[in-house]
């Protein structure tokens, strides 16, 4: 931290009761001599903002301040930037932060320490022994045989930190209906032994949930806090709003006390996840939950629908065959299920809810950019703020309708490297025609389409500024790999946007926040480093000196 920033922190250390997540008060406080960067297409750049009662009073220059001044808390930026406080268009703080809460095997360095770990947990007479955070390098180190013998007289399910990785005990397949004997049917992700048929104890993937379904729910004190420490976490790295992309009616309703109680430090919108199965009528319930849980800073009025998974796993939904899995285009779609998905999709459009789709491959996208259509055709001319997110491949006829449908392609940036795990298996799933077309947010942006951005965290990182630099340079953040498809570089600017301005549009909230502009809310985020000024690859090591 440079000099400057020194003496911004001692500042805020004599005004403010608390530096990182600091609330803004009643009264008025004065931020000047700033690199303010408001995204207010007016008025881009001010040196000054004054603020009364938690609303924005002034944004301009110095020469603007003196009916401010009288009786204010005065704090000189000393060229800090200032944004509007970051937007996590696509998170998972709720369910993400509960992996950080009760058993933890992630500070092993051992295996006698993850052994020990097992067994510290088994002591504690809770129904399950569910743990989270193994290390990779302990993967060959558990077994269901190894935790029959660390939890025998319960169901033990242990996993990575980002839950794509587990391994469950005899008890536990029992409890899930898995006949641990080696009778059962193959399932793809459940790992048997090639020679009795019994399950080792792995589960990859979305066999996880084959397991994970079964262990008790968390009660609302561990979802709260839970919230507490994905709170905590945002406000340092700048978040002041949230898009919690998949929630449950437990977890709505944890949401829920937890903002009439005042615990809530930014602004959440909830995504109700939609049961294909359970078709148009479980939209009746989702308004209801939305009607009776809207409070002061969160709403439950979005829908999460998940139109396929993963390309590197062959389980997206393709327009054409896979180049490494010929006879396979992943999930394909009937005419009953486009049917049932456009009757959901144009119900929730109706009753006004956000819309959220998770799409991978370039028939997930397409057959979610024709539910929106027909929507729009069906409900006529509204206000329409729905998003598609991940775009993992989109199809080059595709990309101008994002902008004509007026739908956001919503993207974390942190697969745009050629260093993410995936990227080799994605590349030859796709060929490398159909690769040129990967995460294409640049021609999206260029063809009229709005992008937000977000972290879907727990992947390895919640901080904005490293998806800024990787939605920029598309290269890993120490630079080691060539870009990925440099063409779909964005701009800093736009990169910033995604982040702000168009992700509280996406929510509704561009009226509130997203810009710096008189009579807003006074969310913003102070900086170290003035993104502008510095080189691209040392984004990321800016960091958060004041978030309000």
């Amino acid at each position: 931290m440079h000099v400057k920033a020194v003496r911004f922190v001692m500042a805020l250390l004599l005004v403010l009761p608390v530096v990182a997540r600091a609330q803004a008060a009643t009264g008025t406080l004065v931020l000047h001599d700033g690199a303010i960067y408001t995204l207010d297409d007016k008025q881009p750049w001010a040196s000054a903002v004054v603020i009364h009662d938690g609303r924005i009073a002034y944004v301009g220059d110095e020469t603007g301040l003196k009916p401010y001044l009288d009786g204010a808390r005065v704090i000189d930026l000393h060229g800090e930037m200032v944004l509007p406080g970051f937007h996590d268009a696509h998170i998972h703080p709720m369910s993400g932060a509960m992996r950080l809460i009760g058993c933890r095997l992630g500070d092993a360095k051992t295996v006698q320490q993850l052994h020990d770990g097992l067994r510290a947990e088994a002591a504690t007479r809770h129904p399950w022994v569910f743990c989270n955070g193994v290390p990779e390098a302990f993967a060959k180190d558990l077994s269901r045989a190894k935790l029959d013998e660390l939890v025998p007289d319960r169901p033990a399910f242990v996993r990575t930190f980002d839950g794509f990785t587990g391994w469950a005990n005899s008890k536990a397949f029992a409890a899930a209906g898995i006949d641990p004997d080696g009778t059962g049917p193959v399932t793809e992700g459940l790992e048997r032994d090639p020679k009795t048929h019994k399950p080792t104890g792995l589960l990859t993937g979305d066999a996880t949930s084959l397991v994970r379904n079964h262990v008790p729910s968390p009660t609302e004190a561990q979802y709260r806090e839970a919230l507490r420490r994905a709170s905590g976490m945002a406000n340092g790295f700048g978040i002041t709003s949230m898009f919690d992309a998949v929630t449950d009616p437990d977890m709505l309703q944890a949401y829920h006390d937890a903002d009439l109680a005042g615990e809530l430090t930014l602004r959440v919108v909830g995504a109700q996840r939609v049961d294909p199965g359970l078709g148009v009528r479980q939209v009746d319930d989702f308004i209801q939950r939305r009607d009776a849980m809207r409070g002061p800073r969160f709403r439950a009025d979005a829908a999460k629908i998940f139109m396929d998974e993963e390309i590197f796993e062959h389980t997206a939904a393709m327009l054409a065959p896979y180049a490494d899995a010929p006879d396979s285009r992943g999930p394909v779609y009937t005419q009953e299920q486009i049917a049932e998905l456009d009757a959901i999709v144009t119900r929730l459009d109706a009753a006004d809810f956000l819309i959220h789709f998770h799409a991978m491959g370039d028939a997930a996208v397409r057959t979610a950019l024709d539910a929106l259509e027909q929507a729009a055709h069906t409900d006529g001319a509204k206000d329409r703020r729905h998003q598609i997110a991940h775009d993992g491949v989109v199809d080059p006829a595709d990309i101008p309708r994002f902008g004509k449908l007026g739908v956001a392609a919503n993207f974390s940036s942190i697969w745009f490297q050629a260093d993410d795990a995936a990227y080799a298996p994605t590349l030859a799933a796709l060929g490398p025609e159909r690769s040129r077309w990967m995460y294409p947010i640049a021609s999206i942006a260029n063809a009229g389409g709005r992008l937000t951005g977000g972290s879907d965290w727990p992947q390895e990182s919640m901080n904005p500024l490293d998806f800024i630099q990787y939605a920029v340079t598309r290269q890993p953040l120490d630079g080691g790999k060539p870009p990925l498809q440099p063409e779909q570089r964005i701009t800093l600017a736009q990169a910033i946007a995604a982040y702000t301005k168009d992700a509280a549009w996406a929510v509704r909230d561009d009226k509130l926040d997203g810009t710096l502009e008189v009579g807003k809310a006074a969310d913003l985020v102070v900086l170290d480093q003035n993104l502008f000024k510095i080189g691209v690859m040392s984004i990321h090591k800016t960091h958060v000196l004041l978030t309000l």
